[in-house]
């Protein structure tokens, strides 16, 4: 079924979910483990399987649509991008669950940060897309969300992903107001990953990629999910 923005206020909805996510604060997918599942995977293994091949992306993979799995055309793209938005929002409410950054104000201040930021993707994206919306899957994040340095790795490998995923995806959206917020919250993620890269220190780079950030079509982003066994379903 083809996406209209006449089915729905897109920005009268994504405005209103962001606010009432964000609240008083307004503060604006890995290689198999033989332990745990793939769960317990170190900060290292995670960054690794997360962020290959993101510089060799070929022409061909960038423009691919999403797989079918999420559905066809705009419709299709923002379940995919909220199927991500699922896993880093629920990432980041697990490790404040957990209290991973207990004794580090730094690291607390980015993990609220980004919990706000992502549950209020979420809820954006949901609102869009209202019954169409894709059921949010089972997660199982293991000791990236009970170990500090895991967590942190975790995070770096993640947002840069999240980047390359939105980036992936921008010719392939036809409604501008989707266009929009798409490229809105790939900023943000952008920002998440330059902060958490400066809090990490020299050994990460700010920009992963240098001055552009090139993109990933959805098959490499759904096969470097896969690996992590964060969403089991996925195999």
């Amino acid at each position: 079924m083809a996406f209209t923005l006449e089915e729905v206020d897109v920005d009268g909805a994504v405005r209103e979910a962001a606010e009432e996510a964000a609240g008083d604060t307004r503060l604006s997918f890995l290689r198999k483990s033989a332990v745990a599942g793939g769960a317990a995977l170190s900060g290292g293994a995670i960054l690794s399987a997360l962020t290959a091949g993101t510089a060799m992306a070929s022409s061909k993979d960038r423009q691919r649509p999403p797989a079918s799995m999420f559905g066809k055309g705009d419709v299709g793209i923002l379940n995919y991008a909220l199927t991500l938005e699922y896993l880093e929002a629920t990432f980041y409410a697990e490790a404040a669950k957990h209290n991973v950054a207990k004794g580090d104000a730094r690291l607390h201040h980015f993990l609220s940060t980004a919990k706000v930021d992502e549950a209020a993707h979420v809820k954006a994206i949901k609102s869009v897309l209202k019954s169409k919306a894709a059921p949010k899957p089972k997660f199982d994040f293991g000791k990236a969300v009970t170990d500090k340095d895991t967590f942190a790795a975790t995070a770096y490998a993640v947002e840069n992903l999240g980047v390359h995923a939105y980036h992936g995806q921008l010719t392939n959206i036809k409604e501008t107001a989707v266009l929009i917020y798409a490229a809105e919250i790939a900023t943000v993620e952008g920002r998440h990953a330059g902060a958490i890269a400066e809090y990490l220190g020299s050994k990460y780079k700010i920009a992963e990629n240098g001055p552009f950030d090139g993109p990933l079509g959805a098959g490499q982003v759904i096969a470097a999910v896969k690996k992590t066994h964060f969403i089991p379903a996925l195999g």
